[in-house]
Formats: C-alpha cells, structure tokens, sequence
C-alpha cells in the first residue's frame, strides 16, 4: 500500500513538472509584429511647357589683350630711371621703362650731325652766286638747325639743277646716315606705348644687356579677354558684339563681357571654335580663371529639370494617383546641372528631388505644403525658366 501511495506521487510530480515547462517555454515565445506597409513620401512639379535659352558654359584664364615683349635691340648698361624695373610697377603711357647708357654712340650721332651741318654750310656760297632762287631756304634750314634735336628735314629739291647739285655734294647720303644713326639712338630708350603694370623684370640696375636680349613684359590692365572653346553645332549661333555673363570660380562676382573674335577655323582634334571674349573691370588680374555662360539659342515648348532626374533610357517619374509610372523624354541640351527636355505633357506631375530606390508602380505619398492650398494640392509648378 505505501508503494503504491509512493508511485502516485511520483507521477503527480512529474506531471506538475512538465506542465511547468510547458507553461515557461510558452512565455518566452515573441509575438511577431505586422510589418507597416511604408508609403514614401515625394516631392514633385506641374510641368508647364514654354521657351527656355540654351545657355553654352565654357571657361578659360584670362589675358591681358595688349602685351608687350621687352627685348633690346642695342648693346650696353642697363640705368636706372624714376621708377625700380620691377614685377608689378605700374607706368603711364609715354613713361620711360627702360634706358641703356647711350653716351658713347650718343657722342657719334652728334659727330655726324655735325658734319651734315657743316656739309650743308660749305654748299652756301655756291647756292648765293649759281642758284640764288634756292639760297633762302637752304638759309633757313641751316638757321633752324638745332644739334641737340632731331635733324630737321632737307629741304624738298624744286628742279632737277637742285637736285643733282645737292646729290653731287653727298648731302642725301649724309643726311640719311645720320638719320639711321638718330633711329638707333632711340632704341636705346623704350618708353610705355600704353598704361600698364610690368608683369616680368629679367634685368636690374646695372646689368650688361646685351643686342636681342629678352628683358621683361608689359601688359595693359585696362582691357583682358579670354579664350574659350565653343562646340561646332553652336558656331552659326554665335555672333561678334553679344553679351556674355562671366564669373569667378565661387560665384562671388560676375562680369559682362563681349564677343570680339570668332576663329574661322575649326580644331579637328576637338570640333570646336575658339571664341575671344573682352572684359573689363579693375578687379581683373591676368591669369585669373572665369567661367563664361553664352547664350546660343532658344528652345521652344521645353522645360528644364535637375539632371539627376532624368533615368537610363531618356525617361523620368511621373505621379498618377498616388503611384509612380515613366514616360519617355526626348533630351535637347545637358549642363552641367540641368537638362533641357522635350515631349512631357502639360499638367503632368514629375518628381522634384529623386527618390531612392523608385521604382515604376511604387505608392508614394505627394508633400502637400500646409500654407498652399490651391488646386494642385501644395505642388509647385515647373515651367520652362523653373529652377526647381
């Protein structure tokens, strides 16, 4: 009896055990949530068709238009002037740049005046007793010749007699040598033909310079252009006189510029014209980097969209009842940004920012802008000049 009594509380234990278990296993088991299905929310335009211009971006350094190579053509020391021969010195137009020690040919010069004039003076009493009609302006010449200017011009022979005495004489002969000895005197100054800055100094005060040498270069800063290369497509559209918005690289300052040149030629490497284009403006330097945006043409029924939004296969998202779809678009020019497309109807509604991982017949919610409530439902209206 007692074993028996033993045996049913045994098995009563283990059955209290096990249903334990059970109900300990039971707790521990999650209960899985129901995946929320997620709508994206999108932003998105009302196309509206209408004329935008196909603006061509190009760039290039600028240059200064006029530019002056310093060479010397004489021999001799370099001197100094009013102004240091260095980088960066502004002169004024007629301001002496440079003046090489001339003293020594100087000395020539005045010796071959000198006997032009006294050539001219042993011809005078001649002239008073054979040629008297022709004495008086000989007189007057000899009067007004100064040896510290310019050698005046002879004066002009009025018949064939007064020619071939005056030849006979080998005044001609003088009076064109020393006026080729007077002309290379003036190379041994070089004034500024223009108001401008020194941009290279090679030599200093002192330096031995030698016939040929290169000595520094001189730019006008008054007036710059720059080259830019235009694609061959837009070259009937491009026309001499047009205005050009030019801007440094961060946008800070803009510019107006002209169009002076138009090469004739086309690269054949590239199959593009180089166009010159002026610009004006006391913050310009010579060699800064500008980006020009020319107007070439204008497109009609067209808009223009962020390139982001355009798909493989020329295609972008459209919204039709809350569900996303494709169309085809035909592209008509790229920047670097935008494109320029045609064949999308008016009234369609396409995405304004892209949506990532989008997919055609995916449900989006549109953004409805709560302080907008007209009729296209907080949508902004992407027309033709839209920078959306």
């Amino acid at each position: 009896m007692r074993n028996i009594i033993l045996s049913i509380i045994g098995l009563l234990l283990i059955a209290i055990a096990v249903f334990a278990a059970i109900k300990i296993v039971d707790s521990k088991t999650k209960i899985k949530p129901r995946a929320a299905k997620v709508v994206k929310t999108v932003f998105v335009d009302t196309v509206k068709n209408g004329t935008v211009p196909i603006t061509i971006a190009a760039n290039g350094n600028l240059t200064a238009k006029r530019r002056l190579e310093l060479f010397s053509e004489v021999q001799g020391v370099f001197r100094g002037g009013s102004k240091l021969f260095k980088t960066g010195q502004p002169y004024q137009k007629g301001q002496r740049l440079i003046r090489i020690d001339a003293s020594e040919y100087y000395a020539s010069v005045q010796s071959a005046k000198s006997n032009l004039y006294n050539l001219i003076t042993s011809i005078m009493p001649d002239l008073r007793l054979d040629y008297p009609e022709i004495y008086e302006k000989w007189q007057n010449y000899l009067t007004n010749f100064d040896i510290n200017k310019v050698t005046p011009e002879l004066p002009e022979a009025t018949s064939d007699k007064e020619k071939y005495f005056i030849t006979g004489r080998n005044i001609y002969s003088t009076y064109y040598n020393v006026k080729n000895l007077e002309q290379r005197l003036s190379k041994y100054t070089i004034s500024a033909p223009f108001s401008g800055v020194l941009t290279e100094a090679l030599v200093t005060e002192g330096t031995l310079i030698r016939q040929g040498q290169k000595l520094g270069e001189f730019v006008d800063t008054s007036v710059y252009e720059i080259e830019v290369a235009i694609g061959i497509e837009y070259s009937d559209l491009l026309k001499i006189g047009e205005t050009v918005e030019l801007s440094n690289l961060d946008k800070s300052k803009n510019y107006k510029g002209i169009v002076t040149r138009i090469n004739g030629s086309v690269d054949q490497a590239t199959q593009t014209i180089t166009t010159f284009i002026e610009v004006k403006d006391p913050s310009l330097k010579e060699g800064m980097y500008l980006e020009a945006n020319l107007n070439a043409r204008k497109a009609e029924n067209v808009i223009e969209i962020d390139r982001n939004l355009l798909q493989q296969d020329n295609r972008v998202f459209v919204v039709r009842d809350s569900i996303l779809d494709v169309i085809d678009v035909q592209p008509i020019y790229f920047s670097d940004k935008k494109v320029i497309l045609k064949g999308v109807p008016d009234g369609d509604i396409i995405l304004n920012k892209p949506v990532p991982g989008a997919y055609a017949g995916m449900l989006v919610k549109v953004y409805k802008d709560k302080k907008n409530t007209s009729a296209t439902k907080g949508n902004k209206i992407i027309s033709a000049n839209s920078n959306q």
